[in-house]
């Protein structure tokens, strides 16, 4: 995986859209770690539009960060733990925190 974008505030969500797009349209693949409040992000059609059909490797969100910001709704991408994130980060050519 190339880039691994790291969303961990609801204010640096707002640059996982277009930054997402921009590496569908570089053929880069992605993946994205949502935790903390940037767990928000992902009630965002633009954002949950951004990264349907990417060539996102995996798109992930941490169970607990979800279930303290968004207990009220369905989580669209993968649940995982901080241990997953570390993996990805392993994987990752390059990290990006948002």
């Amino acid at each position: 995986m190339d880039i691994l974008f790291h969303v961990s505030t609801e204010a640096g969500a707002q640059y996982l859209a277009p930054l997402a797009r921009a590496c569908r349209r570089g053929n880069h693949a992605f993946a994205a770690f949502f935790t903390h409040e940037g767990v928000r992000a992902l009630r965002g059609a633009d954002v949950q539009a951004a990264l349907d059909g990417a060539r996102a490797a995996r798109v992930v969100v941490c169970e607990e960060s979800w279930h303290r910001f968004c207990a009220d709704a369905a989580c669209p991408a993968e649940f995982g733990s901080q241990t997953v994130n570390s993996a990805l980060m392993g994987e990752a050519r390059k990290v990006v925190s948002l």
